[in-house]
């Protein structure tokens, strides 16, 4: 009987060492990563986000100098270039009456609609490009873009309401801005 529980053991010992590695090569498993800057690069980049089938996805832009918020909505505004919908991005912020504006301060952006929210068609996703492209833009102040504050100032609308873009990309509220640090 210990001799059949030896020899079994060694039967599923066997079995189970080559669980999981395939005999195949690298399989396809979606695009390859990209957007995200180089670390100790020296040439300036934008960072904007589009939409691709996966969700908002960053984008690195060459640019001639550091973009600050209002230069990188600008970019955003223009769409996608060849390559990028050749990727499969696109952009959900709609055409709207005006163009949105966006001014720096220290660790901090405000950003003008010129619509409400409520109005922009498909505005969820268009929001979330333009909160994250203007936080990830060049901001005095030394912080990093999630800590980054954007207060979303809506025409005809009162009262303004601060996000920041976490590094996933996500729009999330800054519950208490005067009293959130970076």
């Amino acid at each position: 009987m210990k001799r059949h529980l030896v020899c079994a053991s060694a039967v599923l010992m066997a079995a189970l060492t080559g669980c999981g590695i395939g005999t195949t090569g690298p399989a396809a498993a979606g695009p390859p990563a990209s957007g995200l800057r180089e670390p100790g690069s020296v040439a300036a980049y934008a960072q904007l986000y589009f939409v691709s089938p996966f969700g908002v996805q960053a984008v690195a832009r060459r640019v001639s100098s550091p973009a600050g918020p209002q230069q990188a909505l600008d970019l955003l505004l223009a769409g996608p270039d060849a390559a990028e919908r050749a990727r499969g991005l696109i952009t959900e912020v709609p055409p709207m009456p005006g163009r949105p504006t966006a001014t720096a301060g220290s660790g901090a952006v405000d950003l003008y609609l010129p619509v409400p929210v409520a109005k922009m068609n498909g505005g969820g996703l268009g929001v979330t490009q333009l909160v994250c492209t203007a936080a990830n833009a060049e901001v005095p102040g030394g912080r990093q873009p999630p800590a980054v504050d954007v207060r979303v100032h809506e025409a005809g609308t009162p009262g303004i309401w601060t996000v920041r873009c976490n590094a996933a990309g996500n729009v999330l509220p800054v519950p208490n801005p005067s009293e959130a640090g970076p």
